[in-house]
């Protein structure tokens, strides 16, 4: 049983009939769990003996390929929510609508001092001209495919032994933004007991040989093959999207979530990262 809990924000109802939206078609075409039933405020779903990837192996050479045709698979659904592709930028602008300069953060951090003076608003506006070059197409994407969303079904092999869980952040979106950001969640591991609770490596980011593995099963699946090389052009710019959605995303949790998580550190680990590869795009262009 899911419970949806208390809900807040002008479009916390119609978050709530989306996700359900999105549920029941996903359990339809055998893509999550079944749904048994709906009642006010929450749902019943069927309980699958499984346990989510561990991060180390989103970077198994099997289990890869099989997250790529979920992938595929997923992009090709034909889901009736809104289809336009402001997402991603009307999700970031909602959230830089908070008050983020106020933030009771202890100031002794450069390197938060730096990020809380930058206007994340006009990076937000640069980055959607920045990308709106690439023409990504627009698709169904999970849009938080990390290990903890993946689960392998015990006793079943096949491609059919992995489920994807919670669509709390599905919608149409950029295409190159869902498979940049599975690439960037090879290197969090979010199972860390110690504060801040999460721990990354990017040592771990896929190398260009396994993206490209990656992306052959992909576009495989898909109705119309696409160039590797095209979508992996697509994928290097968008994971600027990814560092840039998730480091807002932390700063606006900071102050709402009651979830024990360090999202200070998060924020600037994921903003770090984007003004890095930020400038080095921009150098190398």
């Amino acid at each position: 049983m899911r419970l949806y809990g208390q809900t807040h924000g002008e479009n916390a109802i119609e978050n709530i009939i989306t996700e359900s939206v999105i549920f029941t078609l996903l359990s339809e075409r055998g893509l999550g769990p079944k749904l048994h039933g709906i009642f006010p405020g929450g749902r019943l779903e069927e309980y699958i003996p499984a346990r989510s990837l561990k991060s180390e192996e989103l970077s198994d050479p099997k289990l890869s390929l099989m997250i790529a045709e979920k992938m595929a698979e997923l992009h090709q659904l034909n889901i009736p929510i809104n289809k336009d592709s402001t997402w991603l930028w009307d999700t970031m602008d909602r959230w830089l609508q908070q008050p983020i300069k106020d933030i009771n953060w202890s100031r002794d951090n450069m390197e938060l001092d730096q990020i809380l003076s930058t206007n994340l608003c006009d990076e937000a506006r640069w980055l959607k001209k920045h990308l709106s070059k690439l023409r990504s197409p627009v698709v169904f994407c999970h849009n938080d495919l990390q290990e903890g969303n993946i689960l392998m079904k015990e006793n079943d092999p096949g491609c059919r032994s992995l489920c994807l869980i919670d669509y709390e952040y599905c919608a149409y979106n950029y295409r190159g933004f869902d498979i940049a950001n599975h690439f960037v969640e090879w290197t969090y591991d979010y199972t860390n007991p110690i504060y801040p609770h999460y721990s990354v490596n990017r040592e771990l980011f896929p190398t260009q040989d396994q993206q490209i593995e990656f992306l052959k099963r992909y576009s495989q699946c898909m109705e119309n093959e696409e160039s590797i090389e095209l979508i992996l052009n697509e994928v290097n710019h968008f994971i600027l999207a990814s560092h840039l959605f998730w480091g807002v995303w932390s700063i606006v949790n900071s102050r709402m979530s009651k979830i024990t998580f360090g999202y200070r550190e998060y924020a600037i680990e994921r903003l770090k990262s984007y003004f890095k590869l930020k400038e080095s795009l921009i150098n190398n262009k």
